[in-house]
């Protein structure tokens, strides 16, 4: 069992309050367009935060559980997802956790409709943070925001 599906019954009370002070920074320079993908959603915190249609995608089933609608057990890496399916996509502190970035970008790209915004927040500590940050910007067109424990990631609108 993995970490997350073993905390999976206190993770709001442990993620939760730092998770919407994220998402009230990332909704003043970001509005998802339906249907919305969340990479590494956990608990659905951030999937039900935009209130729009959405797709809540996680490894860790246990977690998943919690989230009351329409949600997938998966991985960045292979979305289960057909080609062109959302107009957004977001991750919120779940990228460092991937272990192969090029092939979860190349899936990401890939799900993504022409027009698709995007908003990514990477935990400032992550051993992998430079290249995440890096493979990021150099694949699609983002601004930084900077947060107290992320840096935030999201599409410019011009």
């Amino acid at each position: 069992m993995n970490y997350y599906s073993e905390i999976s019954n206190g993770y709001n009370g442990l993620h939760k309050e730092e998770q919407l002070k994220k998402l009230d920074t990332i909704s003043k320079h970001f509005t998802p367009k339906p249907l919305m993908l969340d990479i590494g959603a956990g608990t659905g915190i951030s999937t039900a935060y935009f209130k729009v249609k959405a797709i809540a995608l996680d490894p860790s089933e246990k977690l998943l559980e919690q989230y009351e609608g329409k949600k997938v057990v998966g991985e960045a890496e292979h979305l289960p997802f057909e080609d062109k399916t959302f107009n957004s996509i977001i991750s919120i502190t779940a990228l460092h956790h991937v272990n192969d970035i090029d092939k979860a970008i190349k899936e990401i790209k890939r799900v993504s409709k022409e027009d698709c915004v995007y908003a990514f927040s990477i935990l400032k500590k992550a051993n992998n943070f430079q290249e995440l940050i890096l493979k990021l910007k150099s694949n699609f067109n983002l601004k930084e925001i900077n947060e107290e424990k992320d840096l935030i990631l999201v599409s410019r609108t011009c």
